[in-house]
């Protein structure tokens, strides 16, 4: 049925229904018309079987038998499709049956009466029986009435052909109405397919209404309208990480380009050539931390980097990460401190690549000869942390915090970069590294004390 219109198939699914009620009905009309049809004939047939049998009864004699004979012949000559049989063992006091009939018995249903089969009838008859005491010469009788069934057997099936005809075009209309009411029922969802129609790349910000839609379309509509928000957010982050990228590999380029061509523009000397190409080799390093953190990133955003967790002290991986920056330390004349213990589940390398990353940026913003400290805090369970980095320098404006983790983002009126080159990446990484560990970052600055930090989640499946 996937070829099949909505209006189609609801129309279909109406007829279907409309069948199977009108076949229930049917059904059950069918059954209470035949047990009212049989409760009719056994009324008929007891009433008539108690008359005669009253006769029988009376009679002693083969001279009032004979009576009894005319009586039944002038009721069953009056009513042509009822039939009396009398079977006794004494020849005189017999009607019909030369011996007793083969009458199949009936059940609870059918209140007690049986079936008879008649040779040249299509329809056997309904029998009542009863077996009337001796009297006087006559011995027992056993006297049965019979009614013919054929007209009540052709009015069950001419009801049964009239309901089936009549079921067959009910469901036609049903269908008809089904498919009328679906194709009025889905305007407002074609009305949205044709604003659907007119979305355009061009136009990012454009939505569709949904002020006059359902309630259930109007859901469906704010679902797709957020989806759209997410999209044009997405792409202005994707296009403003182009341009960025694009900047920040203009810079080195022009340089290296800049440098070759004056070198090449007279005879030079070793010296100066070396120098050259040890400047050169700067902007290549810088040019490939660019390119390895933007592979980083992208593998983050994809999930294609396999984590290789276990649970370890983090004050020690703080510890090995500051022997790692050492030097840089005592260059800006700056200590490392480490408050507080928590263990967590992490991937060593990627939880250093965080660490390193976030204090350099410590070294890079925090003032000459002052305290950074690394605060370690244990979660709501276990496995869970907190790491926050602390530094004294310039506060940090309320709407750059929200910023700090973007890619190629640069507080330049707030923080004192002191000449030195950096692409602006290192935070990003440290967001991506707590994404991979099921944590979130934060940022906060006041009083000239800034601490940049992330959390770090229990991994699911010890969760579960």
């Amino acid at each position: 049925m996937t070829w099949l219109s909505i209006a189609q198939r609801l129309a279909a699914m109406f007829a279907l229904a409309a069948l199977l009620v009108f076949a229930l009905v049917g059904v059950v009309l069918h059954q209470v018309l035949r047990d009212q049809i049989v409760r009719y004939q056994h009324a008929e047939l007891s009433t008539k079987l108690r008359s005669v049998a009253h006769s029988v009864a009376m009679c002693d004699s083969p001279e009032r038998w004979r009576k009894v004979q005319d009586k039944i012949e002038n009721l069953t000559t009056s009513e042509r499709n009822t039939r009396f049989w009398a079977w006794s063992e004494s020849a005189d006091f017999r009607l019909g049956a030369d011996r007793a009939l083969p009458v199949r018995t009936g059940n609870a249903r059918d209140y007690g009466m049986g079936t008879l089969d008649r040779p040249g009838m299509t329809s056997p008859y309904r029998t009542l029986e009863q077996i009337v005491p001796a009297y006087g010469q006559r011995p027992p009788v056993r006297l049965w009435i019979g009614i013919d069934s054929q007209p009540y057997v052709a009015a069950l099936r001419t009801f049964a052909l009239a309901f089936v005809a009549l079921a067959l075009v009910g469901t036609a209309l049903v269908a008809l109405l089904g498919h009328w009411i679906a194709r009025v029922g889905l305007r407002p969802l074609q009305r949205l397919s044709s604003q659907a129609r007119t979305l355009s790349p061009s136009n990012l910000s454009q939505r569709l209404r949904t002020e006059q839609l359902p309630p259930e379309l109007g859901h469906l509509g704010g679902a797709f309208n957020g989806a759209l928000d997410r999209l044009e957010a997405a792409y202005t982050r994707l296009d403003a990480f182009n341009a960025d990228v694009a900047h920040e590999l203009r810079t080195p380029l022009a340089n290296l380009m800049g440098q070759t061509q004056v070198a090449l523009s007279r005879p030079r000397e070793a010296a100066q050539l070396e120098e050259v190409l040890q400047s050169n080799l700067e902007e290549l390093e810088r040019m490939r931390g660019i390119v390895n953190d933007m592979l980083f990133l992208s593998r983050a955003d994809q999930g294609d980097i396999a984590l290789d967790r276990a649970c370890v002290p983090l004050a020690a991986e703080v510890a090995k990460t500051g022997e790692f920056l050492e030097y840089l330390l005592e260059e800006a004349g700056m200590r490392l401190r480490i408050d507080g213990a928590a263990d967590a589940w992490i991937d060593s390398a990627l939880f250093r690549r965080a660490m390193t990353n976030l204090l350099h940026n410590a070294v890079q913003h925090g003032t000459p000869g002052s305290e950074i400290v690394v605060e370690l805090a244990t979660g709501r369970s276990p496995g869970e942390a907190r790491v926050a980095v602390r530094n004294r320098g310039q506060t940090v404006a309320a709407e750059h915090l929200g910023r700090m983790f973007d890619r190629f983002y640069r507080a330049d009126a707030a923080r004192e970069h002191r000449g030195e080159r950096h692409h602006g990446l290192g935070l990003s990484i440290v967001k991506a590294i707590a994404v991979l560990h099921g944590g979130a970052v934060f940022a906060d600055s006041g009083d000239g004390v800034t601490t940049v930090g992330f959390s770090l989640a229990e991994p699911a499946a010890l969760r579960a």
